[in-house]
């Protein structure tokens, strides 16, 4: 791929993944927060930001999400749970990303093969769910993963060669993990990337609407 925009580029699988690309040879677009002011949660806020971008790109990543959006830990059990905790996990799990893609589909190239790729996790599958928990975040990532399986639907209308999916990078050091990695093996960021980065080249349209590990193993929804 020769463009690529990276949303969510400060964080440390964004950053790990837009230079990657750089490595690999790409001309990389980073956009965040911190730095653009963009905010997932914000409608308008995505609209102007994005905006002011220019395609067409090969691969739009989005890296956005947070485990407690609300500054709640995550719910062990169901009298944990809150209104306000499961919002502001959909906000940012699964409403962010897709207002990113809304305003990315027209930036993606039409006349080849693009991506839009979004990080997803596999505490979203239903399927894999065999110890319950983390209920807001599960459900906002579910809900994401239902989102870009329609809008891969949809893109077919418009970009025949688009693929959209989500990604499960593994449990990854960042500080996003750290509290929470517990005896679970992690990788490093600048690994994990480029795990990442070789499941999207070897996508085709079979997989768009699909959800795939670090490793390009389908994951049950």
């Amino acid at each position: 791929m020769t463009s690529a925009l990276v949303i969510g580029a400060s964080g440390g699988i964004g950053a790990a993944v837009a230079t990657e690309l750089e490595t690999r040879g790409a001309s990389v677009t980073r956009v965040s927060r911190s730095v653009d002011g963009l905010d997932v949660t914000d409608g308008a806020s995505v609209a102007s930001v994005m905006s002011t971008l220019s395609g067409p790109y090969d691969l739009v990543f989005v890296a956005v999400g947070a485990l407690t959006p609300a500054g709640q830990p995550p719910e062990k059990s169901i009298k944990d749970m809150s209104v306000d905790a499961m919002a502001a996990a959909f906000a940012v799990n699964a409403a962010g990303p897709m207002m990113v893609l809304k305003h990315a589909l027209p930036l993606i190239a039409k006349d080849r093969r693009a991506v839009i790729a979004v990080l997803s996790a596999r505490v979203g599958s239903i399927g894999d769910n065999a110890i319950g928990g983390w209920h807001s975040y599960r459900a906002s990532k579910a809900g994401l993963n239902q989102l870009v399986h329609g809008a891969a639907i949809e893109m077919k209308r418009t970009h025949k060669q688009a693929i959209a999916v989500c990604l499960h990078p593994g449990t990854v050091e960042t500080p996003f993990t750290a509290k929470y990695a517990g005896r679970h093996k992690t990788t490093p960021a600048p690994e994990a990337a480029a795990h990442l980065l070789n499941v999207i080249d070897g996508l085709t349209g079979e997989h768009s609407g699909g959800f795939y590990d670090y490793a390009g193993k389908e994951i049950p929804w």
